[in-house]
């Protein structure tokens, strides 16, 4: 039986996977193709360089590998709030000086795989700091799948500070045992760190909503050049006075017209709504209510919920629909954290309150 090495199955997974999302052709799942796609080529050269051991494979290792942390940088970055420009470029620099090392070898002796390791380090912390940064959400992920897309994006971080580990690990290895579980190593880490951080960038992406209606442009024309231009202002913190302001406005504007049960609304649909920049609004809500502005959006939904188990006969999956949720895991988990029921218990035992009520 021909044997097929670890890597090269993995590769064919991935390359799979990346052929799927390009014929979709979503404008959320672009990046997302890029990286996976990356992560096939990637799996290919560690499974080419350690059956061949062609010296092309051993320069080219070291570069994918340094582009990888980078790009699901963006890829989860690429919805959040915008850095300024010069700080985009500054990303793109730890790719160039890894190429520039390992072409430049053995003339140019730099310690590549400790700087990998770093910068492993370094975008695993980042994406785990964002993902618990409540006053930096997404801005164009549904509210219905915020807790999704930030799991996605904690379990990125994890995955590539694993890596860094399995980096330190090979390094060790060959200090110690001059490479001898080397193969070994490799395989296990590329077999499971890169698939899983590749499923953890699609889900992000999945959740993602980048067309705009109509209505909201019209409502807010300048609202990213305010947001660019307010951030410097508003980086640290807000009065009490005026994150009162903005929930308050908040408030109104879903009493007024319920934009909370739009099933796809984001961070950033409700800026333009506002005119009020994302992180503002992220930041006063957080400030007001001691949650994030996906909680409270939700918490609008559950009320809406309640009233519909409550006033009619629906059925709980029409009920979550016409909440704004678009899952029923995530609906009946929302509504468990409101109410500390099952949408059916509450129906149940507002019925028996009913039931036993005097007339």
């Amino acid at each position: 039986m021909i044997a097929i090495p670890l890597p090269f199955v993995v590769a064919l997974l991935l390359g799979i996977l990346a052929i799927l999302l390009f014929i979709r052709r979503e404008d959320t799942t672009g990046l997302a193709f890029i990286f996976v796609s990356l992560c096939a080529v990637t799996t290919t050269i560690v499974g080419l360089r350690w059956t061949f051991e062609w010296p092309i494979f051993r320069l080219l290792q070291p570069i994918l590998a340094a582009c990888i942390p980078m790009t699901a940088w963006f890829c989860f970055r690429r919805f959040g709030q915008n850095p300024p420009r010069f700080t985009t470029w500054l990303h793109l620099l730890p790719p160039v000086l890894v190429s520039m090392a390992s072409f430049g070898y053995p003339a140019w002796h730099v310690p590549i795989d400790p700087f990998l390791t770093f910068l492993y380090c370094v975008y695993g912390i980042a994406l785990l700091r964002r993902s618990l940064s409540s006053n930096d959400l997404p801005q164009q992920v549904r509210f219905s799948d915020m807790s999704k897309a930030i799991g996605a994006e904690r379990a990125a971080g994890i995955m590539l500070l694993i890596s860094a580990c399995i980096d330190a690990a090979l390094a060790l290895d060959f200090v110690l045992f001059q490479g001898q579980h080397a193969i070994v190593i490799l395989s296990i880490g590329h077999a499971t760190l890169l698939p899983i951080l590749a499923c953890s960038v699609i889900l992000f992406s999945q959740s993602m909503v980048t067309n705009t209606n109509e209505q909201d442009v019209k409502s807010a024309p300048n609202t990213e050049t305010g947001q660019a231009n307010e951030k410097e202002k508003t980086a640290l913190s807000l009065t009490s006075a005026e994150a009162q302001k903005i929930v308050d406005q908040l408030d109104a504007l879903f009493a007024s017209q319920q934009s909370f049960l739009d099933p796809d609304l984001t961070l950033d649909r409700l800026a333009r709504k506002m005119v009020i920049p994302a992180r503002q609004i992220s930041m006063a809500v957080n400030q007001i209510h001691g949650r994030n502005v996906s909680q409270v959006v939700n918490e609008y939904r559950i009320e809406r919920a309640k009233q519909l188990l409550l006033e009619s006969d629906k059925s709980i999956t029409q009920v979550y629909l016409d909440s704004g949720f678009q899952t029923k895991s995530n609906f009946n988990r929302e509504f468990a954290r409101v109410t500390q029921q099952t949408p059916s218990a509450f129906r149940r035992s507002c019925s028996l309150d009913d039931e036993a009520s005097p007339n």
